[in-house]
C-alpha cells in the first residue's frame, strides 16, 4: 500500500508536465490511487467526491475573497498601487520583483485577500514586464513566496489559521503546544524560503527573457487591462476601512468566510461600491476565483482517496519503521513523505491534520522535542504547496501572469517554485528538527 501514494503523485506530476488540465490530472490520479488500492472506478470516484467537502469552507472563502478583491478593485485603489509601481520602478527590474514579493506578503496577514489580488494587480503590469524583459518565472516565484512564507512564519491572518491547525493536530495526538511556539519552530524553515527567493531574484531569473506568445495555452492577442490615472479620494478611504474591518473580524472569530463577508458588506454599507453593483461584483469574483476554488475541492477529494484507503498511513509506517532511533534519517524521510503527500493534496492547510496524526507518534517514539516535532509537521505540510499543480500558491500566480497567454502553469510557475522553495524547506526544516 505504501507505493500507492508515490504512484498516484507521479501520475499527477506526469500528466501535469504533459500539459493535461490540472482538474483532469487530479481526477485521473485519484482514480489511479483507488484502483491500486483495490477499488473499482466508480467507488474511487465516489470516495473522491465524498472528500471534496473537506475543502468546501476554503473554496467558499476563496469565492467571497474574490468578490471582495473585485469590490476593492472597483474603487480604483489597486490602480493607484499599479501606477505607483509603474512610476517608481520602471527600469528597476530587481526592485520591482522584490516589491511584488512584499505586496504579496501583505495579502496573508495585513490585507487577508490571499490570492484574490493577483488577477487584479498583475495583468496591468504585463506590458511593462515585456518592455523590461522581466523573466515571469521570477515574478511567479516572488508571488508564491508572498502567498506562502508569511503564513508559515507569522501567526496572524492566514498564518493564524495555519498555526492553529498545527496546534489542534498536535494536541489531538497528545502533544500540548501554543501558536507562539509553533511560530518559533517555523522561523528556521521559513527562513529557507527567504534564501530561495533571493536566489531566484538575484541569480536564477535575473537575466532578460522574452515572454513567449501562446505559452500558456491562450491566444497571444488576448486583451489585458491597462492602468488608468486615478487619484486618492473618499471611496479609497472607505475601502481601507472595509479592509481593516475584514481583517479584524477574521482575527477575532478566526473564520475566513466571516472576514470576507464582513469586508463585502462594509464595501456596500459604506457605499464604497454602489449596491446595484452587487450582482456584478459577485459574478466577477466567481469568474476570477471559481476555477481555483474547484481545483481545491477536487484536490481535497484526491487527498481523501489517499487517506481513506490507508495509503498515506502505510507510506509513513513503511518509510519510518526501519529507521530505529536515527533522528537524522527519520527527519529527512518524514520531510520527503510530506513533500509527496502535499504535492498530491495541493494544500498545506489540508495536509497538516493528516501529517500531524501520523507524525506525532513517530516523533515521540524517536525522542524529538515538542518544538522539533512542530517544525517537522509544519515543514512537511508546507512542502509541496509551492510546486503543486493543484496549489493555490501556484494557481494564483498563474492566474495573473497568464492573462495574456504567455505564461505556462507547470513550466513557468510550478517547476520554478518547486526548485526554489521545496529544496530550501527540506534543508532548513531538517536543521530545525536537529537543533530545536
Amino acid at each position: 500500500m505504501a507505493w500507492v501514494v508515490v504512484i498516484a503523485v507521479l501520475v499527477l506530476t506526469f500528466l501535469s508536465l504533459l500539459r493535461v488540465n490540472v482538474i483532469i490530472s487530479i481526477i485521473m490520479s485519484a482514480i489511479t490511487a483507488g484502483l491500486l488500492s483495490g477499488l473499482n472506478v466508480i467507488d474511487s470516484i465516489e470516495l473522491m467526491v465524498n472528500g471534496m467537502g473537506d475543502q468546501a469552507k476554503t473554496a467558499l472563502s476563496y469565492i467571497l475573497l474574490g468578490a471582495f478583491a473585485v469590490a476593492i478593485s472597483y474603487t480604483g485603489i489597486t490602480t493607484i498601487l499599479v501606477n505607483f509601481i509603474i512610476r517608481v520602478l520602471t527600469g528597476k527590474k530587481t526592485m520591482m520583483v522584490l516589491a511584488i514579493a512584499g505586496i504579496a506578503s501583505l495579502s496573508q496577514n495585513l490585507v487577508p485577500v490571499h490570492i484574490a489580488f493577483v488577477p487584479i494587480l498583475i495583468p496591468p503590469l504585463l506590458k511593462l514586464f515585456d518592455e523590461m524583459k522581466v523573466d515571469r518565472r521570477g515574478v511567479a516565484t516572488a508571488l508564491a513566496f508572498g502567498l506562502k512564507a508569511p503564513y508559515v512564519m507569522i501567526p496572524y491572518g492566514f498564518g493564524l489559521l495555519f498555526h492553529e491547525t498545527m496546534v489542534e493536530g498536535m494536541t489531538e495526538n497528545g502533544v500540548n503546544i501554543t501558536t507562539s511556539e509553533t511560530a518559533l519552530a517555523m522561523l528556521i524553515p521559513g527562513s529557507g524560503m527567504v534564501v530561495g527567493l533571493l536566489i531566484a531574484i538575484f541569480i536564477t531569473y535575473r537575466k532578460d527573457r522574452e515572454a513567449i506568445p501562446g505559452a500558456g495555452g491562450s491566444e497571444s492577442n488576448v486583451a489585458v487591462p491597462q492602468a488608468e490615472n486615478v487619484t486618492f479620494n473618499r471611496k479609497h478611504g472607505l475601502t481601507l476601512v472595509a479592509i481593516v474591518g475584514a481583517l479584524a473580524v477574521q482575527i477575532v472569530v478566526k473564520n475566513l468566510v466571516a472576514g470576507a463577508l464582513t469586508g463585502l458588506i462594509l464595501m456596500f454599507v459604506l457605499v464604497a461600491v454602489p449596491f446595484r453593483k452587487g450582482e456584478q461584483v459577485m459574478a466577477d469574483g466567481i469568474a476570477m476565483m471559481g476555477q481555483i476554488a474547484f481545483v481545491m475541492l477536487v484536490a481535497a477529494g484526491f487527498g481523501n482517496v489517499l487517506t481513506e484507503t490507508g495509503a498515506v498511513d502505510a507510506l509513513v509506517k513503511a518509510t519510518s519503521g526501519f529507521l530505529d532511533d536515527n533522528q537524522a534519517l527519520i527527519a529527512i524521510i518524514l520531510l520527503l513523505v510530506g513533500l509527496i503527500v502535499t504535492i498530491g493534496i495541493g494544500s498545506s492547510f489540508g495536509t497538516i491534520p493528516v501529517i500531524a496524526a501520523l507524525y506525532v507518534p513517530i516523533c515521540l517514539a524517536a525522542g524529538f522535542s515538542t518544538m522539533a516535532t512542530a517544525a517537522l509537521i509544519g515543514t512537511a505540510g508546507a512542502l509541496g504547496d509551492a510546486g503543486s499543480p493543484a496549489s493555490d500558491s501556484t494557481l494564483g500566480p498563474t492566474s495573473g501572469l497568464n492573462a495574456d497567454g504567455k505564461h505556462h502553469h507547470i513550466w513557468d510557475t510550478c517547476v520554478p517554485t518547486f526548485i526554489h522553495f521545496n529544496i530550501p524547506l527540506i534543508l532548513f526544516g531538517w536543521v530545525a528538527a536537529m537543533v530545536l
